[in-house]
């Protein structure tokens, strides 16, 4: 990350406070990254989100109250909403494909090594999806499970038709998403800037109704089925 950059600014949700304490242990240690405020649920995370406006909420998916998913849903509601990294002990496909549903940019596990959750913070700062790879594996066989051939005739023709909507550089950027690229790789791949790949994505947001990068995949996945 640039030297010259501002801290990312980061708010911690999670109902217990070992947990919470640790996080800012490890995020307050690296000199890229800056905890800005705790919170313990749902509600409350919302309400230091609105005073804080932070870059990055590493939100806990299970909370008592109100949860992560209906937090994030109520987030990224808001005008310039922050990125959110979904924290959990829980590895489930409900979870999984629940967070990015909700709008979730990543989902890492609990038991993660922080290099690898300090990565996943500054990746999805980034606007890139992190998921872990066990969170991955279950959105990919969540997507290419077995499923009725009416099931899968429509969704193909759903997807289809959203990606017929799309101009010819916006498709192949959407199938560089779907290949798990990253905005310097697409950029690479299809002799374009960075900046030209993120104006093509934030197309591809638009067009497709779509609130992140995983769910492009999923519509170009679709579409090829």
């Amino acid at each position: 990350m640039d030297s010259q950059r501002e801290p990312v600014r980061v708010v911690v949700v999670d109902d217990e406070q070992l947990v919470r304490m640790a996080l800012r242990l490890v995020i307050d240690g690296e000199p890229d990254l800056t905890v800005v405020a705790e919170a313990a649920d749902g509600d409350a995370a919302i309400t230091v989100v609105d005073e804080q406006r932070p870059d990055v909420v590493l939100m806990d998916v299970r909370m008592p109250g109100r949860d992560g998913l209906s937090a994030t849903r109520e987030l990224l509601t808001r005008p310039a909403p922050p990125r959110v990294l979904m924290l959990t002990t829980f590895d489930s496909d409900e979870l999984v494909l629940g967070a990015l549903r909700a709008g979730a940019l990543g989902f890492v596990l609990k038991d993660t090594q922080p290099p690898r959750i300090l990565d996943a913070v500054r990746t999805v700062a980034d606007g890139e999806p992190a998921l872990s790879p066990a969170a991955a594996a279950r959105v990919i066989a969540a997507a290419t499970g077995p499923r009725s051939a009416h099931a899968r005739n429509s969704s193909r023709e759903a997807a289809r038709k959203q990606l017929s909507a799309l101009t010819e550089r916006e498709r192949e950027t959407a199938r560089a998403i779907a290949d798990g690229l990253g905005n310097a790789e697409i950029a690479r791949r299809l002799g374009i800037t960075v900046a030209t790949v993120k104006a093509h994505t934030g197309n591809l947001f638009t067009k497709l109704a779509v609130e992140n990068r995983v769910q492009i995949a999923l519509v170009v996945r679709d579409a090829e089925e």
